[in-house]
């Protein structure tokens, strides 16, 4: 029976190679989109997944303002919450970034770039496997250190790392343990140090200074609630009674004006896609662009299929007489659906292995597009394949089976069965639904478009043309002041000065297309203010053409510039209430700051976010600033750039830093990569839309070729009794207009809804517009009119006499 059943399919398959081969390509695009879909969803959801407590570790996370939401925390509220709550087991404190240094062994020297200080009991949390020494060993002291295996190869070779002596930060560390880095995680170290424990004591008073990353490991999955209650009273105790207090006034008068801290607890296998803060110490996952990815490939399998169905019930008329014949010869309704559904499978599993061939020839085109490293592994995906493929061939395969099987013999065989109507209803009702959806992606593909180009062409209030930022590694160790750090700076920058086409130079503690890392609240009266941070040298704003509202730039020709000053932007000046600042002093870490300078709103962060209250500083104003001085701006001449960069390299790894290379970025191109998650986006819309209107195409092409050769007859009469061509083609045609009219004002309404909701991720965003819309729907009807007038008038030029000489 199978064998019959094989001969069969090779027949029907030559005779239509065309819409089989059609068939074939459109499923395996819908198959190999969802295949992509899964290996970005398995990727993103391995994250600590391998971690056996990762249901029992929680992150401490504290809304500052409605907005606003820390993965920070402050240096003594870990030993005070594990002290008032008994369901936390254990705590440990990590650094909120990792640090870049270099690693020395006797002559060898190791840049690594992803150290991480950390508690003691850092593995206790993270328990990576060890292959030298154990978890409970790896960090006793501060003179520890524990090593990746392969940052312990890169230094040590095949020999044994377990008890050496590296060199970091001027420092002698020995190596306690050596593990495998072998799981993805929200915390993936080169290497581990325990610095933390000194970093704590420095700052175990300071109760307001959030500044460390804290993890808190519940026993047995303990009620957070009462975690979260104690973390609540802590800080109502420890801060805002004592910020009352000083101010005179009453807690809950403290609260009204100013706001409080309110804490969150965040489980470590939810961070990754699900963290309300910026995210930890590895990149934030994006949760809504995983959904729309999974969403709209689901989508064009769904279209895949639906395509197949359409094709196979048209083509099924072909087949009636020969399914009116095996009925008449004793076949049952079972055996006619086992074979269509046989038939169905074959061709599934062809898609299948054709949809294979396209991963393995994209997946690296893929993996740059994610900025990712997935490969096709594991018993998972292959599970996942499976199921693919099962749910393909009953969705494709069952009905057109069952319509099939339930054709009438007698009405079969008398011969006129052909221009039955029966399934006309299923196949046009199909039809309808591949019109909506490509709707839906050529608008949605527009709109996606307006906003990328909107963010692209929006004034930023800043330029950068021809502007490098260099990665200055600014210096550290006990023994080096403020001031000996600014005065490096100072020669830096003079030296910097006669490099040919080198025209200004400046500093700032912060990078475009990045928020400034440190928030301070200050009060004007009773009013405060959460402002970003930004540490400036002079000229900065002026470079890179920010504009002032009132007052004026930070000058070096007035001495309080670098004691007493500071600018604000409009926002903050908004949130003061005051329609001219100038000269008014607020209170700033318990010191009195005078206004000088409004700024114009600029965004330095992503342009998508709400631009926030920015606090702009000298580095002198305060110590600690110049601890931030991490970036130094040069205004170059584009004429002699090549050379300008030589010279800037060649000084500097000859007088400013020879163990580190050169590194810089154009400040324009630095800033368009903060919203490249959204470019990403607007990238996948296109091509999607691009293979919906294929696979739409394909299956109104074959509908279009099944319904004209049925109507071959007609056409042949009606040519024959003198209609002329395009009257053929009007009434060819008709059909599939209205079609597409019913389809696109189906998908209008969800079309709006839907974009509209992506589009609320932006604070500066396009308004949709009936233009969407409009150029939507010209285009489908255009692709619609070429496709059926391109296979009409092929039917219109046929000759009469082959359809008719039998009449």
């Amino acid at each position: 029976m199978i064998l019959n059943w094989i001969k069969i399919f090779i027949y029907h398959l030559k005779q239509n190679k065309l819409f089989s081969f059609l068939n074939v390509l459109g499923l395996s695009i819908g198959i190999a989109g969802v295949i992509f879909a899964i290996l970005y969803w398995n990727d993103e959801q391995s994250y600590d997944a391998w971690n056996p407590n990762k249901d029992s570790i929680y992150l401490v996370a504290n809304q500052m303002d409605s907005e606003t939401f820390w993965a920070s925390s402050s240096a003594p509220i870990g030993q005070a919450i594990k002290d008032k709550s008994p369901e936390i087991e254990s705590f440990c404190y990590l650094s909120g970034d990792y640090d870049n240094e270099i690693i020395r062994f006797k002559n060898k020297k190791i840049q690594s770039d992803k150290i991480v200080i950390a508690q003691k009991n850092f593995f206790e949390f993270f328990p990576y496997e060890f292959v030298e020494g154990n978890p409970k060993t790896a960090l006793p002291d501060e003179n520890s250190i524990s090593l990746s295996e392969d940052l312990a190869f890169q230094l040590f070779g095949n020999e044994s790392a377990l008890g050496e002596e590296i060199v970091f930060q001027s420092k002698k560390l020995v190596v306690r343990g050596v593990y495998k880095l072998d799981h993805k995680s929200s915390y993936n170290p080169s290497c581990v140090i325990n610095f933390m424990d000194a970093r704590i004591r420095k700052y175990i008073e300071q109760w307001g200074n959030f500044h460390f990353v804290l993890f808190v490991k519940v026993k047995n999955n303990g009620n957070t609630t009462s975690i979260i209650n104690n973390l609540q009273k802590l800080y109502f105790d420890n801060m805002t009674s004592r910020y009352a207090r000083d101010k005179g006034i009453t807690p809950k008068q403290f609260i009204e004006k100013f706001g409080e801290v309110k804490p969150h607890l965040e489980r470590l296998s939810d961070i990754r896609l699900h963290t309300i803060t910026s995210g930890l110490i590895e990149e934030k996952g994006n949760f809504q662009f995983l959904l729309i990815m999974v969403g709209l490939s689901i989508l064009i399998l769904v279209l895949s299929i639906v395509n197949y169905v359409n094709s196979a019930t048209a083509n099924a008329i072909k087949r009636a007489k020969e399914v009116g014949v095996r009925k008449i010869v004793g076949a049952l309704k079972v055996n006619i659906i086992q074979q269509f559904i046989f038939e169905t499978t074959i061709l599934a599993l062809v898609s299948i292995l054709l949809s294979l061939v396209i991963i393995e020839l994209s997946l690296p085109y893929y993996n740059e597009f994610l900025g990712k490293t997935i490969t096709i592994q594991g018993s998972l995906f292959y599970l996942q394949l499976i199921a693919i493929f099962l749910i393909t061939v009953c969705m494709a395969g069952i009905l057109p089976a069952v319509y099939v099987s339930n054709f009438e013999t007698l009405k079969v065989l008398k011969g006129n069965f052909g221009r039955s109507k029966n399934g006309v209803w299923l196949r046009n009702g199909m039809l309808i639904f591949q019109f909506a959806v490509a709707t839906f992606f050529i608008i949605g593909s527009y709109i996606v478009y307006e906003q990328i180009e909107y963010m692209n062409t929006k004034d930023l209030g800043f330029k950068a043309n021809q502007i490098l930022n260099i990665s200055y590694r600014n210096v550290y160790g006990e023994q080096i002041t403020d001031k000996y750090r600014f005065d490096r700076y100072s020669t830096i920058k003079n030296e910097l000065l006669h490099i040919k086409g080198v025209k200004k130079v400046t500093a700032g503690g912060f990078v475009f297309g990045k928020n400034a890392p440190i928030t301070t609240t200050y009060y004007y009266n009773d009013l405060s203010v959460d402002g970003n941070n930004v540490p400036v040298d002079f000229g900065m704003l002026e470079m890179m053409q920010i504009k002032m509202v009132k007052g004026r730039y930070f000058n070096p020709k007035f001495a309080q510039d670098t004691i007493n000053t500071m600018l604000i932007n409009e926002t903050a000046m908004k949130l003061l209430k005051e329609k001219n600042p100038i000269g008014k002093k607020v209170k700033w870490d318990d010191k009195e700051i005078t206004i000088v300078g409004v700024v114009k709103d600029f965004n330095m962060g992503n342009p998508s976010e709400v631009i926030p209250p920015m606090s702009f500083f000298h580095f002198k104003t305060f110590p600690w600033l110049i601890g931030t001085l991490n970036n130094i701006y040069i205004d170059t001449d584009s004429k002699t750039m090549d050379q300008t960069l030589a010279d800037l390299e060649n000084f500097w790894l000859k007088k400013v830093d020879s163990d580190y290379p050169f590194a810089y970025d154009f400040v324009d191109k630095e800033y368009k990569r903060s919203y490249s998650s959204y470019v990403k986006q607007k990238n996948m819309f296109s091509i999607l839309n691009i293979v919906v209107i294929l696979i739409a195409l394909f299956g109104l092409f074959c509908l279009a070729s099944f319904s004209i050769e049925r109507r071959m007859k007609e056409i042949a009469i009606r040519k024959t009794l003198g209609a002329e061509t395009n009257v053929l083609l009007k009434d060819l045609s008709l059909q599939y207009i209205v079609f597409c009219i019913i389809g696109f004002l189906i998908t209008v309404f969800p079309t709006y809804y839907l974009l509209n909701k992506w589009l609320e991720n932006f604070a500066y965003r396009i308004d949709i517009s009936i233009y969407p819309f409009l150029i939507g729907f010209i285009a489908l009807l255009a692709l619609t009119l070429i496709v059926v007038l391109s296979r009409a008038y092929q039917a219109t030029r046929v000759d009469v006499l082959k359809y008719l000489k039998y009449e």
